[in-house]
């Protein structure tokens, strides 16, 4: 794990904190997510709510946070969201990765995903872990070859941010 990092799985007290960074991320990155900051402000942070309270835990759908210590500052997310659907089920989806600039480069990302890949092994049924990264995204791009996914295909165009068109990498890892 990074140095000074603890990762644990967020809940609703971490809804301000864990919305805060996100929209921090969503407006310094806006390429690293498929969802607008306009979008999340509008739809304010109650959209995470379900996912915060736990309730799909069971099903292998959850997010985790990186903690600086000892002031436990949110300085990172991720989180896994499991298909429900029988002929899905056995395909998660990487969601909301984001590491806050001032811990880039400290493992901090690393420590999140290589806990995600822990808890997504020990969900009943889980086969696959998949992803999407923007292709110019180089830097996370090999964090995610070198924990084990690999690139299936591009989709060009496939985020529209200020009307200018973005490809994106589709990974997977199998468990």
């Amino acid at each position: 794990m990074a140095n000074g990092i603890s990762i644990r799985p967020l809940g609703p007290a971490d809804r301000d904190a864990f919305f805060a960074l996100r929209l921090r991320g969503l407006k310094t990155h806006p390429a690293a997510f498929g969802q607008s900051y306009d979008e999340a402000i509008e739809r304010g942070p109650s959209q995470h709510d379900s996912i915060l309270s736990g309730t799909h835990a069971a099903v292998g759908s959850f997010l985790l946070g990186a903690f600086s210590t000892p002031d436990s500052t949110l300085v990172g997310t991720v989180g896994l969201l499991r298909e429900t659907r029988h002929k899905e089920r056995h395909k998660g989806h990487v969601i909301g990765m984001y590491v806050a600039d001032e811990a880039a480069g400290r493992g901090v990302g690393r420590a999140l995903l290589t806990e995600l890949l822990a808890r997504a092994a020990q969900a009943d049924g889980l086969r696959q872990v998949g992803l999407l990264v923007t292709s110019a995204n180089g830097s996370a791009r090999a964090l995610y070859e070198s924990l084990g996914f690999r690139v299936y295909g591009t989709e060009p165009d496939a985020l529209c941010i200020g009307g200018v068109f973005h490809d994106a990498d589709l990974m997977v890892r199998f468990m």
